[in-house]
């Protein structure tokens, strides 16, 4: 299997290659578009601010791939945000996967929210086997507001999307790579869908 990891300059990306390893699989960073296209996994990583990694994607002209991709396609953290319509960090205009705009916690609550909360109204074979309310580690300061896109919750002030799904798109506002078994468990059902 042809696990490639898309590299547009955003963190994270040895934690995902090191979750990726501990199931038994390599994958590659590449910035390549057809070594993307040809990938049977494709994982959008994202550790950053929306405006500035936007900006990259669009130097290398991956804003147009990214869309287009028919394989499944995993976006963690910013990834995630990025595949939305809108961001309201920086004001970005994001690729447009999943209808929904990306919104600020209120100043009422601490951000980024940082640490350790639960996952809930599980709703795809990228939980299977998953429990409701299992922890997952999350560190953000802008959400995706629950929506018909939705396959996972997470309250954090109010009820957010920690989990999206629109066809062969997926996204997660957690880390799977930073949330042990259970999110190892989470990137393995990826990788068998």
């Amino acid at each position: 299997m042809k696990i490639v990891i898309i590299n547009y300059g955003a963190g994270n990306i040895q934690s995902i290659m090191f979750a990726i390893e501990r199931l038994g699989f390599k994958a590659v960073l590449s910035n390549n578009p057809e070594e993307i296209k040809a990938a049977d996994k494709v994982i959008f990583p994202g550790v950053g601010e929306a405006s500035s990694a936007m900006k990259m994607l669009l130097a290398s002209g991956l804003e147009t791939l990214i869309p287009t991709l028919t394989q499944p396609v995993l976006g963690i953290c910013l990834g995630m945000q990025l595949m939305c319509n809108h961001s309201e960090e920086g004001n970005t205009k994001g690729l447009g996967i999943f209808e929904v705009d990306v919104l600020k916690f209120s100043p009422k609550v601490k951000v980024p929210q940082m640490g350790w909360n639960t996952i809930y109204n599980l709703k795809s074979p990228l939980f299977k086997g998953i429990a409701e309310n299992e922890y997952m580690y999350l560190v953000h300061s802008f959400y995706a507001p629950d929506c018909v896109e939705s396959i996972a919750t997470t309250n954090y002030e109010v009820e957010y999307s920690s989990a999206l799904q629109k066809n062969n798109f997926y996204g997660t506002q957690f880390h799977p790579e930073k949330s042990g078994d259970v999110g190892e468990q989470i990137l393995g059902n990826f990788l068998e869908l």
